[in-house]
């Protein structure tokens, strides 16, 4: 079973528009809300390729009623966790070129002993884990050492982990040595402080990366596809061209699939392609959707993996 933990959920407002232009009047074609959050997204993957998912959340306030009831027919296992403030609302606007902005709140604040239960849900979910997928953002009060506290208790129970994380969070969370840390391009670029601009600056960055703790770096690079560091070297996955209808999600369908086709004893080569194929497909969908298997598999054909030399 594959775990993910989403700490600071969101009610997802999703707004598609005719034209993003900046000074000018937008009209809006639809609007739906959904149940957000990387784990909880990834949770969504992994169900509908046919694996065995338990998605493990914060909920509180109202906003924390609509969520559940969002997850009330998602299909896979949840273990909430309840909290006193409100859950955050993040809203999400896209037009039909694939523009989009993203504007997220920083989430509830969270007391110690709520923070307590969250590592104790997680704790009690391990017996019968084989990944601990720890993903998002942290709200505040949270400490920075939590997503990392969370990997050394899996490992020491040698449950695999998967950490898509920023800042602070990703730093602390790769000294525990997770099995794969997955940021993105520009999360990466933070973390080292640097602009992550060409090819190069990708394969340096996903193997400095590797040097820091993880034991393998899936870098995803949007329409660029990923850069894999492994402990036999490093790989890239480029993708086809697509005409991107909104991206948002896709590094979060990219890491479903991957950590899904290892769970499946496929290569790290097989799960990276598997990972692009999936984040490229969803790309191409509307709103914040994501592709089904048989969606992902024809992209799959099409995913070039090389190793680099």
């Amino acid at each position: 079973m594959i775990v993910t933990l989403t700490i600071n959920p969101a009610i997802d407002r999703i707004i598609s528009i005719d034209r993003l232009a900046f000074e000018d009047r937008a009209y809006i074609n639809s609007s739906r809300e959904s149940a957000g959050g990387r784990g909880i997204n990834v949770s969504s993957v992994i169900h509908s390729f046919g694996g065995e998912t338990l998605a493990v959340l914060i909920s509180g306030g109202d906003s924390g009623k609509r969520l559940e009831g969002l997850l009330g027919k998602c299909g896979y296992r949840i273990a909430v966790v309840p909290v006193q403030n409100e859950i955050r609302t993040n809203l999400t606007i896209t037009d039909k070129h694939g523009l989009t902005v993203n504007l997220n709140e920083p989430g509830p604040q969270l007391g110690k002993a709520e923070v307590a239960r969250v590592e104790r849900v997680v704790r009690d979910t391990l017996d019968h884990a084989s990944w601990l997928m720890v993903c998002g953002s942290i709200p505040p009060g949270v400490p920075p050492a939590f997503y990392g506290k969370l990997i050394s208790m899996a490992r020491h129970k040698k449950v695999k982990t998967l950490l898509h994380a920023d800042g602070e969070a990703l730093r602390e969370g790769i000294a525990a040595r997770p099995t794969v840390v997955s940021p993105n391009q520009q999360e990466a670029g933070r973390l080292l402080g640097q602009t992550l601009l060409t090819r190069t600056h990708y394969l340096e960055a996903a193997e400095r990366i590797r040097q820091l703790g993880a034991d393998s770096v899936v870098l995803t690079l949007g329409s660029r596809g990923a850069v894999g560091a492994f402990a036999d070297g490093l790989m890239e996955a480029l993708p086809p061209r697509i005409d991107a209808v909104c991206p948002i999600g896709a590094g979060d369908a990219l890491m479903a699939a991957y950590a899904w086709a290892r769970e499946r004893r496929a290569s790290v080569a097989e799960a990276l392609r598997w990972g692009v194929a999936a984040g490229t497909a969803s790309a191409r969908l509307p709103g914040m959707s994501f592709a089904s298997l048989a969606q992902a598999r024809e992209i799959y054909r099409q995913v070039e993996v090389r190793r680099v030399e």
